[in-house]
């Protein structure tokens, strides 16, 4: 191989390096960066992307954990709740089976967490007004009808979900609650009507044990098929408040005209 003269050598070394050069003359000019204009990349290497399955950090909390609850409270009013599953609703909220058995082993665990955090304290608010209004059942009666229509307007799940799962024959939802809970609230209600019956307060041809299935009949199955009236001239104006003021009407006044004070 051919020897560089040791004059070129010298010439060569005393070169500078064009890359440095490049870098700068680039950050002496303004806008781009230096690594930009000397043609070096700046370009980071993309972080790996995440496998489905285990919620990363950022993923975990109480968000997650409310949006897999409020997807399942919307399929199992949709379509009851031994046809949902676990899939179904991971789905419906957007997430990935494997996060759902994160948070929920099984639909009984998911359910129980559903009586104790989203049940029972609307079962316990329908209770408050027999209990702010001990000595006055028409007051009684109609908070809770319109406590009834509030809770759906908070709760759009809720009516359908108390015609499936409550109110109709081998619910799930009522099974469970009678083992949560017994019937307690039930006796304490009744108890509260057949007092009143016997003070002269309240209509003593009335069967207790009718009074709270016959309020819910008139507002929770109207509102669970108001969705239906869209198209009908004549009842889809009708909304939660008319619902609960034609509810406690009849309950109060029955179908006889209206007596004169």
């Amino acid at each position: 191989m051919a020897r560089i003269p040791s004059d070129d050598r010298k010439v060569k070394s005393a070169l500078p390096d064009t890359t440095a050069v490049k870098v700068r003359k680039a950050r002496s000019a303004p806008g781009r960066s230096a690594e930009a204009q000397a043609g070096v990349s700046s370009i980071k290497p993309a972080a790996p992307t995440r496998r489905p399955g285990r919620p990363s950090g950022a993923a975990r909390g109480p968000e997650q954990r409310n949006r897999l609850l409020d997807a399942a409270l919307v399929l199992f009013a949709r379509q009851g709740i031994v046809d949902t599953t676990l899939g179904e609703i991971a789905r419906e909220a957007g997430f990935t089976p494997a996060m759902m058995h994160y948070y929920f082993k099984t639909r009984d665990q998911l359910l129980d967490v559903l009586i104790d955090e989203r049940f029972a304290p609307l079962r316990a608010g329908l209770g408050v007004p027999f209990q702010e209004n001990p000595d006055d059942p028409v007051a009684a009666i109609t908070q809770l009808a319109q406590r009834l229509v509030q809770v759906a307007a908070e709760h759009p799940w809720f009516p359908s979900l108390w015609v499936r799962e409550v109110i109709s024959d081998g619910g799930l939802l009522r099974q469970r609650m009678h083992e949560r809970f017994g019937n307690a609230h039930q006796k304490a209600s009744l108890s509260a009507i057949a007092r009143w019956q016997k003070e002269g307060r309240l209509n003593a041809e009335l069967e207790p044990a009718l009074v709270f299935v016959t309020l819910l009949g008139l507002t929770i199955l109207p509102l669970a098929t108001s969705k239906l009236w869209c198209n009908d001239p004549l009842r889809r104006n009708i909304g939660g408040a008319e619902i609960a003021r034609h509810a406690v009407a009849l309950l109060v006044q029955g179908i006889g005209p209206k007596k004169a004070n």
